[in-house]
């Protein structure tokens, strides 16, 4: 009875109802060491707010969530509305062509609604036209080619047909949006036709249109973003993220940080929860758990460490097992049973999207998640971007997808299921909130209303990541407040 002594020499009272019950001492040892002021009373309520539910409840809290995470896909007031869930089938060239032709359909889709894209012609149209007659028209970027001349020329396509396009140097803003341009992106084009070439006046791209309200939550609540914990890795960060865990259960950190911890009611975590198994060549090197399932059991362990009030929300990452084809299935196989036993835990696939904090007459955050496995070729491949920072600028790559409207427009950029029905890259519904990992550094920023939020890490660098070019910051926490749409920082590698 040590426990209850220190809180009785502290002037703290502790109710008769949790004194009597058998789990009591357990939960109580938790709040050791918290700056608690004399006079409280500590009592089923003040616990459960604290996150601490003492076994009988929890046991009846666990099932009620269990079951409502079984029949509806979600807890509480996290709403999935993207998750992908289909079968892996044998894949055909035919497969890829209907993908491609369902995403060009839903971009073109997307760029028929600017007022600047009237009356869009089809290509195979065009050769039919006068010269140095007006045309509108959209495409996908089949070929790029930059001239001795320094001017660039596409090669268009739709279902219809190709055509090639001429961009002059001479239009400076024109040329610069050109130079950005990638393979299989979808555009808008208006100019005129000369012969077989159609001369550029302006480009459209698809984007982000800038009606987007800013919405604030009435409540002051906080979602919590950690991203790359790489468990089973030798340089995963244990320390630090031992000290992440001590702070989200209010202690450690200081009286404002503390505070913050208490109103944290979501924790997103965006992909490679473990450093995987076989992922690069001479990965056993960097292994301090070779087996996957421990892996996972370990991270399910800090898990159960965070407060059961908390929704904890995670997609995998190309390190995680299983496909790691995009769209990345939910990790509902034997590794992650520790984690799907989770009361608190929801598990959806990269990408997707959700809704949290809708009440009736709120209609809540949108939150876009990916993993970010692209973004590495677009910081690279993308002029404007290499030529700002590249990797360091995880910002201004999110900022190119969202205004592509597509998460991986090229080909190349990443390894993805050709879906035949849909795209499931496609970004179709605009998001308030933006989230991405990958490449191990924390970034924010804002575009036309929407939060862009790239990830931390908790692992030091290995060699792998050095020859990747990544440079990570680890054990940086962003926190978002839901009233105000501040993000802050914790650095818990200081």
């Amino acid at each position: 009875m040590d426990v209850i002594t220190s809180f009785l020499k502290k002037g703290i009272l502790l109710s008769p109802e949790i004194i009597k019950n058998p789990f009591f001492l357990e939960k109580l040892s938790q709040l050791e060491g918290e700056d608690l002021e004399a006079g409280l009373i500590i009592d089923k309520d003040f616990l459960k707010k604290k996150g601490l539910l003492l076994d009988d409840e929890d046991g009846k809290e666990k099932e009620s969530v269990v079951k409502r995470k079984e029949e509806t896909g979600q807890i509480n007031d996290v709403k999935v509305l993207f998750s992908y869930k289909k079968e892996p089938k044998k894949i055909t060239v035919n497969d890829f062509v209907a993908y491609f032709n369902r995403r060009f359909e839903a971009l073109s889709s997307i760029l028929r609604q600017r007022q600047e894209l009237p009356g869009v012609t089809s290509i195979n149209r065009l050769r039919s036209m006068r010269d140095k007659e007006k045309v509108v028209f959209i495409g996908m970027v089949f070929d790029k080619t930059i001239t001795k001349n320094n001017n660039i020329i596409l090669t268009l396509e739709d279902p219809s047909g190709k055509i090639n396009v001429f961009i002059s140097d001479k239009k400076k803003e024109l040329f610069e949006t050109a130079k950005d341009i990638v393979f299989d992106e979808v555009i808008g084009v208006e100019g005129v036709v000369s012969k077989n070439f159609v001369f550029v006046n302006q480009i459209f791209i698809p984007d982000v249109p800038l009606v987007k309200e800013l919405k604030k939550s009435q409540e002051e609540v906080y979602v919590t973003l950690i991203g790359d914990p790489h468990f089973g890795s030798n340089a995963f960060l244990k320390k630090e993220f031992g000290d992440f865990i001590e702070w989200i259960n209010q202690r450690k950190g200081s009286q404002e940080q503390r505070e913050i911890a208490s109103k944290v009611k979501y924790l997103i975590i965006i992909g490679d929860l473990v450093e995987g198994v076989g992922v690069y060549p001479g990965q056993e090197k960097d292994l301090e758990v070779k087996d996957i399932k421990e892996q996972y059991d370990l991270f399910a362990e800090y898990l159960k460490k965070i407060p059961s009030n908390i929704t904890i929300i995670i997609c995998p990452g190309n390190h995680d097992a299983g496909r790691i084809s995009e769209p990345q299935p939910p990790l509902f196989h034997k590794y992650t049973e520790s984690l799907q036993k989770l009361p608190n835990v929801l598990l959806l696939s990269n990408p997707s999207f959700i809704n949290i904090g809708a009440t009736e007459d709120f209609p809540g955050f949108d939150f876009l998640l990916y993993h970010g496995y692209s973004l590495i070729y677009y910081a690279d491949n993308v002029g404007s971007i290499r030529s700002q920072g590249g990797q360091k600028r995880a910002d201004l790559i999110m900022r190119f997808l969202l205004q592509r409207r597509h998460l991986a427009p090229t080909h190349t950029s990443n390894l993805y299921m050709p879906d035949t029905e849909y795209d499931p890259l496609v970004i179709n519904k605009i998001p308030d909130f933006f989230i991405t990992g990958h490449i191990h550094r924390v970034s924010v920023n804002n575009y036309k209303n929407i939060t862009l939020i790239n990830c931390s890490c908790w692992t030091d660098i290995t060699e792998d990541m050095e020859k990747r070019g990544l440079q990570p910051q680890p054990a940086r926490v962003p926190l978002i407040n839901l009233k105000t749409r501040e993000v802050k920082i914790i650095n818990f590698s200081k």
